[in-house]
């Protein structure tokens, strides 16, 4: 596989883990209550924070060949 299309793979995980915390960040605010909102906001935070992390490194990487 080469560098490119790896960076392509790491870069679309990063958006489906953004999409995640979406989804995860709405049932926290929106649907759940107790615990469960607490445990699946930090999750959901958590899943934003990784993925913009991951998102700079690959544009900042600059390009691959």
């Amino acid at each position: 596989m080469s560098p490119a299309l790896f960076k392509m793979w790491i870069s679309l995980a990063a958006m489906g883990m953004m999409f995640l915390a979406i989804i995860t960040i709405y049932f926290s605010r929106y649907k759940l209550k107790g615990f469960f909102r607490l445990i699946t906001a930090f999750i959901a935070y958590a899943f934003m924070i990784v993925s913009g992390i991951i998102i700079v490194i690959v544009v900042f990487s600059g390009p691959t060949g």
